[in-house]
């Protein structure tokens, strides 16, 4: 059982011990935590929070436990209900909010749960201000309203929809010619949120749904992390109603891979790599991804005639780099979609209207797309962290054996091959170091993993 307290939120596993897991007291003390350091950063009468949920089994009990904390700090709060996470960034800035906490886990199975906080501009909390709030959380130093001071609590649901209506409106996204191409998808929504988004956004641009795992009640049908190996269902289920492609989100939405006409893989790294060369193909400019993340977006922003820069991981870092850079789309090689003409924040609804777009386009299909990248292969692989594991000393270490190649450790240590690459770095949602190598094959990328975890496992202290 697990509580991790990290610039990705609080994130930890439900039931327990208090201060081992995410308990609801752990809720509650982050939550106010959070309110004071909201208080903090403006000084006015009235104060707002958008507060929503992923469909988790806890997520109903979280979300009332946090948005009740805030009522308790003199805060209004803005129940979006069940949401996504770019819905909530959305209603954030739609609202002129303060801020606001999603409860969701993102990718992590249904044990798991997390408060993600944004701050008044939709976007997540900076190392800075996260080290803030757990700074308060740990001190005596919160005050509570007194009983005529209290907060109160407004439903809204209708942000999914005006979430839709904003994607909608984008100039890039052709929804004329995604009528007109007549798709026909399935979409894999993992029994959450996505469920709902995804097939409304779908309806609207006239395309022939399919639902796969739609019913938004927290029960995972598989792994919800959107990798290969936990799609089986979806790839049968494209081939069996002979759809265009699939579509499958995390719990969330922030994450996004598609499944091509013949039930293979598009490659979660190639979700942005597609949606970049046509938005690319339109507004020429440079992009960033973060160091985990395929050489491919950096191929196809040279094709354009832009640059491209990687940032450590983590959506702030890369978004900070992404404003600092101007660039015209970014993201994260995990199926994330950055778009700065919606919105600084990883959003599946933005990516599945560019894709669209793209294959509207190009008139081609999802196979044949993808054969128009660079071929790289990822090898995605973890070792699970152990009491007394020195992180610090074993990446240190393994900078040292590799000192003669090409180094970068702002975000642990990836080491630049010619034709190759490792990535060696401590998770910030779970306990575990995560070791991403990519390389020109399958073979030569699982090779390197191993060789790597076989480095780590000899190392002695």
């Amino acid at each position: 059982m697990t509580l991790i307290k990290s610039i990705s939120g609080i994130r930890g596993t439900i039931g327990g011990q208090v201060g081992e897991n995410l308990t609801p007291i752990d809720a509650v003390k982050f939550a106010s935590a959070y309110g004071v350091w909201l208080k903090q950063q403006r000084d006015k009468v009235n104060y707002k929070v958008v507060v929503g949920r992923d469909a988790r089994i806890s997520g109903l009990m979280m979300q009332n436990l946090v948005m009740n904390t805030l009522v308790g700090l003199g805060i209004d709060v803005v129940d979006v209900g069940l949401s996504t996470t770019p819905t909530v960034e959305v209603a954030t800035t739609l609202e002129h909010a303060d801020g606001g906490i999603i409860l969701t886990a993102s990718h992590n199975p249904k044990q798991w749960n997390a408060l993600k906080l944004l701050n008044h501009k939709g976007e997540f909390l900076d190392a800075h201000d996260g080290s803030k709030i757990l700074e308060i959380a740990e001190s005596d130093s919160m005050s509570f309203s007194d009983v005529d001071s209290l907060g109160k609590i407004t439903k809204n649901k209708a942000y999914i929809d005006l979430h839709i209506i904003e994607v909608l409106d984008l100039d890039l996204v052709n929804v004329k010619a995604i009528e007109q191409g007549r798709f026909r998808v399935v979409v894999d929504g993992v029994n959450s949120t996505g469920g709902i988004a995804i097939p409304l956004l779908l309806e609207r641009l006239g395309v022939d749904v399919i639902k796969l795992y739609c019913e938004p009640n927290g029960h995972f049908p598989h792994n919800p992390e959107p990798l290969k190996e936990h799609l089986t269902d979806l790839s049968e289920a494209v081939k069996k109603h002979k759809a265009d492609f699939g579509i499958v989100v995390d719990p969330d939405v922030d994450r996004l891979a598609f499944v091509d006409e013949n039930g293979d893989m598009f490659g979660e790294e190639y979700t942005l790599v597609a949606c970049a060369d046509y938005v690319l193909s339109r507004t020429p400019g440079n992009t960033v991804s973060n160091m985990s993340s395929t050489r491919a977006l950096r191929d196809v922003t040279e094709k354009h005639g832009g640059t491209y820069e990687a940032s450590a991981v983590g959506e702030v870092n890369v978004v900070k780099l992404m404003k600092k850079n101007k660039v015209v789309i970014g993201g994260e090689g995990n199926g994330g979609i950055i778009y700065p003409e919606a919105h600084y924040g990883r959003d599946a609804l933005v990516g599945v209207a560019l894709f669209l777009s793209l294959l509207a386009d190009k008139n081609i299909s999802v196979s044949q797309l993808r054969k128009t990248y660079p071929n790289y292969f990822m090898s995605k692989k973890k070792i699970e962290l152990t009491p007394g594991l020195d992180v610090d000393g074993i990446l240190k270490e393994m900078e040292n054996r590799y000192k003669n190649e090409q180094l970068t450790t702002i975000d642990g240590v990836k080491i630049d091959f010619a034709e190759s690459w490792a990535h060696l770095r401590k998770s910030n949602t779970e306990p575990i170091i995560r070791i991403y190598t990519e390389a020109k094959s399958q073979a030569e990328a699982d090779g390197l993993a191993d060789k790597i975890i076989e480095e780590i496992k000899k190392i002695k202290f």
